[in-house]
């Protein structure tokens, strides 16, 4: 494991959630507003460590890895959403946080359209202001799964578990990267070690409840979308397999009215694959008008 990791771990807090134990991060300007990052899959909050610093000069940063990712407890079952966005609510009040922004990515876009849904509904999040959406499902109609989530939420689903290694995974999720962009050998090791961490590999097609979800709850969380256009935006990397330029092109069509930015050249995962333009743009729209 490289000295980078090493340090991302050592700074680790913890604090627990319906008997779990939660490893969440904090950091930048503690007097600036809020901001919540919110990771995707199968990744975890490490996908925020090329933008943190640049962030945390304007912001002060939450980020956790939710249940089943990264350095928390990895549970034999209770994937959803909605769990989920229980979590980063308990998280936010176990910090004191009552009013904040959100970054969200992939997985994390569906706890961001949840959280959206429960504020419209009087139902929690009431402090949410500004939320930023990167690359994800938003729209599950747009959302070309990989082979290997197709797999993962089929019958045989728990073979994902059993025949996924640090090759075959190198493999898979290098492809959801621009060409241009793709992470080295070193990088793909970083990742994979928080993935595997607790044996998590091993729950990867449990995690794929999500997909299920997107479907339950389409049109509740399009609604949100729609009523919030004034205070969302979506960064999208426009060469993405999954949910790339066409997921783009979604967006301006249902709110037409919220922000957007496509970044033509990189893939899935733009906070890695182009930091400094996702800094520059979130930061721009997170800023309050003069």
């Amino acid at each position: 494991m490289s000295a980078d990791t090493q340090g991302w771990r050592a700074k680790a807090k913890h604090f627990e959630f319906q008997g779990h134990q939660i490893a969440y991060w904090t950091g930048g300007n503690t007097n600036a507003r809020p901001l919540l990052l919110v990771h995707g899959f199968p990744t975890c909050s490490w996908d925020w460590e090329p933008v943190w610093e640049k962030l945390g000069s304007r912001h002060h940063l939450v980020a956790c890895d939710m249940l089943g990712f990264g350095l928390s407890d990895k549970p034999r079952s209770g994937y959803s959403i909605h769990r989920q966005t229980d979590l980063q609510e308990a998280l936010l009040e176990h910090l004191g946080v009552v009013e904040f922004d959100a970054l969200v990515h992939d997985y994390g876009d569906s706890v961001g359209q949840e959280m959206l849904a429960r504020q419209r509904e009087s139902a929690g999040a009431e402090g949410l202001g500004q939320i930023v959406f990167l690359n994800g499902g938003i729209f599950p109609d747009q959302h070309r799964a990989r082979p290997i989530q197709k797999l993962g939420v089929s019958p045989l689903g728990f073979l994902v578990g059993l025949l996924m290694g640090r090759n075959s995974f190198g493999k898979s999720f290098s492809e959801v990267f621009g060409p241009s962009t793709r992470p080295s050998a070193a990088e793909l090791d970083q990742f994979w070690e928080f993935i595997r961490y607790k044996g998590g590999q091993r729950i990867t097609h449990k995690l794929l409840h999500y997909i299920a979800d997107r479907r339950t709850h389409r049109e509740r969380w399009e609604t949100a979308l729609t009523g919030a256009q004034e205070r969302i935006g979506l960064i999208n990397g426009g060469l993405d397999p999954v949910s790339g330029k066409h997921a783009y092109a979604r967006w301006r069509e249902v709110v037409p009215q919220a922000r957007h930015h496509l970044i033509e050249t990189v893939g899935h995962y733009p906070q890695v694959e182009a930091p400094d333009e996702v800094a520059r743009i979130a930061l721009e729209w997170l800023t309050p008008a003069a």
